[in-house]
This record gives structure tokens, sequence and C-alpha cells, in this order.
């Protein structure tokens, strides 16, 4: 590497660790709409929206942070959560699971905004190169000359990252506390991350994307079952 790829790389490094909250919102926010012109989203008259809407009816925000639950309809077996308090639920998965157990993920996902790893996430993938590209556009506040491919891969680093044990944890027991402080069965947390794992085991394609993002659930509901 050459001495100007360090000095670059070292102002890179430097400008995705002091990013302020401010920034890192944008950015969020900018993930979600670009993801969500990726998708298509529940009509809010579905019986998806509706199922969403009537489970989450009591987590209106988080630390301040208004929540905005949709739903992408698609086979595919996710979910996944932004720091500015977006959080989308595939239909695929939803059709897996029964009310309790889409609760503890809805939770689970919350839980990731909650404690702050949506941003350990977003500053993470500002550390790629299109993140770094990123970051020129917002301080010259020029993001919407960003080209729809750098917004996407962008976007797709954000939601495809992997969470660390310790987070995922955190997660869980959020998601956890969440079916309990709602009145559901707690069981329900462990039986959706069982069902995760079944799907795994079972080299379902649709899961391959959540199992990449919220890895070894079989030793996470072993633990939750320990704790209830």
């Amino acid at each position: 590497m050459s001495a100007t790829d360090m000095m670059s790389t070292g102002s890179s490094l430097l400008e995705a660790t002091s990013i302020t909250d401010a920034q890192m919102m944008q950015e969020a926010r900018a993930a979600a709409v670009a993801s969500d012109q990726n998708n298509i989203l529940a009509p809010s008259n579905s019986k998806y929206q509706k199922r969403v809407n009537k489970l989450a009816k009591n987590l209106k925000s988080v630390n301040g942070i208004p929540l905005n639950v949709k739903v992408y309809m698609t086979k595919d077996i996710n979910a996944f959560a932004m720091p500015d308090g977006t959080i989308r639920v595939y239909s695929g998965l939803m059709d897996s699971m029964n009310d309790d157990e889409l609760l503890f993920i809805v939770g689970h996902e919350i839980g990731h905004v909650a404690k702050g790893h949506t941003k350990q996430r977003i500053r993470a993938s500002l550390l790629t190169k299109v993140g770094r590209d990123i970051i020129t556009k917002t301080a010259s506040q020029q993001v919407a000359t960003l080209t729809a491919s750098q917004l996407g891969d962008f976007t797709e680093k954000v939601i495809n990252a992997q969470f660390s044990q310790a987070n995922e944890r955190e997660a869980d027991d959020y998601g956890l506390e969440t079916l309990k402080q709602s009145g559901k069965n707690p069981e329900g947390a462990v039986t959706a991350l069982e069902k995760l794992a079944a799907m795994g085991d079972s080299n379902s394609t649709f899961v391959t994307q959540m199992l990449s993002t919220h890895p070894e659930p079989k030793a996470r509901a072993e633990r939750i079952r320990k704790a209830i």
C-alpha cells in the first residue's frame, strides 16, 4: 500500500469513527428508502401488515426513536432493523411463525436498535469503499447524487452485516422481554429460534439470508429455554 493509499484509508477511518448520530440517521434513512424501493411493501390493508400492526401496536418507539414496522412481500425468511427505527419483516418469515414467535422476532430486531447494534452495523458499512463515498457525499450535502448502484451496495452491506454473538444475546433478551411485557407466552422465543434452526438443517434456501446475519439459532434457543 502506498503512502497516499495509507493516508486515504486513515482519513476514511477517522471520518467513519467520528460520524455524528445525525449523520448516522441520515445514512440509515437513505438505506431504508433504497431497500423499500427495491422490495414490494405489503399494502396497509393486507393481512400481513394488519397482523404486524396488531402485534406491534404497543411498540411505538425505543429510546425516543419512532418505530416503523412494515412487511416485504417475499418468500425469503428474514427480518432486519435500521438505527432510524425502520423494522422490516419478510412475509415468508411471517408464514412460518405463530404470533408469539413473530412478536419475539420483531422484539429482537427492535433490540438491535435499542442496544445500538444497528449503529455499529452502519459504522462498519461506512468503512467500505462505497461507505466512504457516501460519507463524502454527505459532507458536501450531495447524497442525492449517489448512483442507485452505490446506494444499493451500501444498503446490502448494512442489511447483510453479521451481528456478534454478544449482540445477538442482547437482542434475544430484548425480544424475550417484549413477549413478557406484552403478556405473551415466552416459549415463543424458543420455538421461533428452533424453527429457524430446523429450516437451516433442511438446507432451505429461504433461510440462508437469516442465518447469515442471525447465526446459531439452536444454541440461542437452548440458552433462552434455560432462562425462562
